[in-house]
């Protein structure tokens, strides 16, 4: 059965050995951050973390790498916690083809317990905050789902946007958001601006672990979020009404909070160190005002620690990259076979495919840095044939040494948009971005000498599927 909320699936981590409960006191900072930071150095299947023992906080429940191996990804989807990580993604592209699945509102969400607002609203007496990295400009909450609806069309459910924006604590009823301008909330802003006006919005903190996946997607501007969870889930997502902004919200959230951007309203933000490996600089970003906060009783907080790769960031927001970006190209390119876009949310992808004539591979490149998430991530694109994997790195290193030619399969595009946290952009949201074809030559093209190429043999696929399953059963 899918998750309904953040504990259920805490609770089936921890019976199938992927939750560490550290019973010993910590220190805010640095062991939370630098805990989370050590279970992406220490191999495949790393843990989901518990802190209940905080040195300075009473009653603090801290959840830490939640989604942060492929065990744990493979877990949040009900998969087998061995399942590869190709077959992840293989299989979270045919639960998208369920897409749209209608959400089940429910009454009664566990966040209801407790409540403040106006005035009394203070984020410090509920939850415990702490820094993620030490150059940080302040506390984070960097794992909500963030609600808002198009001003123009808010009736419209498949506009409300559910996305994941960085957000920092700058008062006891204050946060400052980053809305980078390709994604939707930040369009949304805009809207709201023009007319003058302030945008609602809901942050949604300690969701199930799919909510949180597919807050990370990158998805059509009028396809739901919450649609697209039922699709991966297999049921309907549960929701409810956020009581202040009657906004649908998840309904198994730890803490639901409520309030406005404020128009125009800009204050510096950060720095902080993010999923590029890098920290950007402090920029003035819009301004939250929270009117509104409800939570769970001794409510979780969940919190994803970013910085060199890989850390959580990497597995959650890996799979959730890949397949809309495939869906995509294979809509116009029905022979694109695979797309691996999981190194820093898709600054890099790797898509493999076959070709209808000459040139082909490098249009299918260029399209990929026009879909709507390649606008603003895609930079650098290998395209390889279709009978090298994508995901096996060993394989494109070698196409790419064996088959690329500089000087006509190299094509650099000069002065394309990027997100501004790109730390190679320069100016910020500007730069080339780079297209690598290792593919084989086909007529008209008739460059370099491949006619015979080494083949696996065929009992090769069936040796390796018995080999991965007889290691996994020597690991139980």
């Amino acid at each position: 059965m899918p998750y309904d909320d953040l504990r259920g699936f805490l609770g089936t981590l921890e019976k199938e050995g992927q939750l560490l409960r550290i019973s010993e006191e910590v220190l805010p900072e640095p062991d939370l951050a630098a805990a989370a930071n050590a279970t992406g150095r220490i191999g495949e299947g790393a843990p989901a973390l518990w802190f209940d023992n905080v040195k300075g906080f009473t009653d603090a429940r801290i959840a830490l790498n939640v989604h942060g191996s492929w065990a744990n990804h493979a877990l949040a989807l009900g998969l087998p916690k061995h399942t590869p990580v190709k077959e992840q993604v293989e299989e979270f592209a045919r639960r998208w083809d369920a897409f749209p699945v209608a959400p089940e509102r429910r009454e009664d969400a566990p966040w209801r317990e407790n409540t403040q607002e106006g005035e009394g609203v203070d984020l410090f007496s509920i939850l415990p905050l702490f820094r993620l990295n030490d150059g940080d400009g302040g506390f984070y909450l960097d794992k909500a789902a963030v609600v808002s609806r198009d001003p123009e069309d808010p009736e419209n459910f498949g506009k409300q946007n559910v996305g994941t924006y960085r957000l920092e604590v700058i008062g006891r009823n204050r946060l400052a958001i980053q809305p980078v301008p390709v994604h939707d909330v930040a369009i949304h802003l805009r809207k709201a601006e023009e007319k003058g006006e302030d945008l609602p919005i809901a942050i949604t903190l300690g969701n199930d672990p799919v909510m949180t996946i597919v807050a990370g997607m990158p998805m059509a501007y009028d396809q739901s979020e919450y649609e697209m969870a039922g699709a991966l889930r297999g049921a309907p997502a549960p929701i409810a009404t956020a009581p202040l902004t009657g906004f649908d919200v998840p309904w198994g959230s730890e803490v639901v909070i409520e309030g406005v951007i404020e128009s125009r309203e800009r204050q510096i933000e950060g720095p902080f160190g993010e999923f590029t490996g890098h920290y950007s600089g402090g920029r003035r970003m819009p301004v939250i005002r929270i009117d509104r906060v409800s939570y769970r009783t001794n409510p979780v907080f969940e919190s994803l620690y970013l910085g060199m790769p890989w850390t959580e960031v990497d597995y959650l927001v890996g799979p959730n990259t890949c397949v809309p970006l495939l869906k995509q190209l294979r809509a116009e390119f029905p022979e694109v076979q695979a797309v691996n876009a999981m190194y820093t949310h898709g600054l890099l992808v790797i898509i493999s495919t076959k070709k209808r004539y000459g040139g082909f591979a490098k249009a299918v490149a260029m399209r990929a840095m026009t879909t709507p998430h390649g606008l603003g991530y895609v930079s650098t694109v290998i395209v390889v044939d279709e009978d090298v994997d994508p995901f096996n790195l060993p394989q494109v290193m070698w196409a790419m040494s064996s088959k690329v030619n500089p000087s006509g399969d190299v094509v650099i595009v000069p002065n394309l948009s990027v997100l501004e946290l790109a730390p190679a952009a320069q100016p910020a949201g500007i730069t080339s971005k780079m297209i690598i074809d290792a593919t084989t030559p086909v007529s008209p093209d008739n460059r370099g000498s491949f006619a015979t190429p080494a083949k696996d043999l065929p009992e090769t696929r069936e040796w390796a599927a018995k080999l991965q399953r007889l290691m996994a059963e020597a690991r139980d």
